[in-house]
């Protein structure tokens, strides 16, 4: 399925160069669905598949927007965020947390954490294009 975000959020967010986003999720079929729908809209698109990956990843390429999963195993999405928080090199990355954990308590967590945005699964792809569309025209 085809979606489309805002051209003009795309157009003000690849300017220069294609937005770089990095993809965190331990689902196979999660990281490709978001990579496929991602390249589509233009954006640079790297995936891991794991906390330990994603630090080191989020540390070596700087992306301009992360969508990290909460619930991974070893280091969990929480754990990363909190890194990604303390270090001066990655402390501004804007962090989408995306999680199967939807209570009102998870989520106010998740908001608690320094997320910029968090999304339950199952998500809508195009709710997700959005919202990166807009942290990274922010950035």
């Amino acid at each position: 399925m085809q979606t489309s975000v805002d051209p003009d959020l795309l157009l003000a967010a690849s300017a220069d160069r294609p937005r770089r986003l990095l993809v965190v999720d331990d689902d196979p079929t999660i990281r490709r669905v978001l990579t496929l729908n991602f390249e589509d809209e233009g954006y640079e698109v790297s995936v891991a598949c794991n906390g330990q990956e994603a630090t080191a990843m989020a540390r070596s390429l700087h992306p301009d927007v992360m969508i990290l999963d909460v619930m991974m195993p070893g280091t969990d999405g929480f754990s990363v965020l909190k890194s990604l928080r303390s270090s001066p090199q990655t402390d501004d990355i804007p962090v989408v947390l995306l999680s199967a954990k939807a209570s009102d308590d998870e989520v106010f967590a998740g908001w608690q954490s320094g997320a910029d945005s968090y999304v339950t699964k199952p998500f809508e792809i195009e709710e997700v294009l959005r919202i990166v569309a807009r942290i990274a025209a922010e950035a």
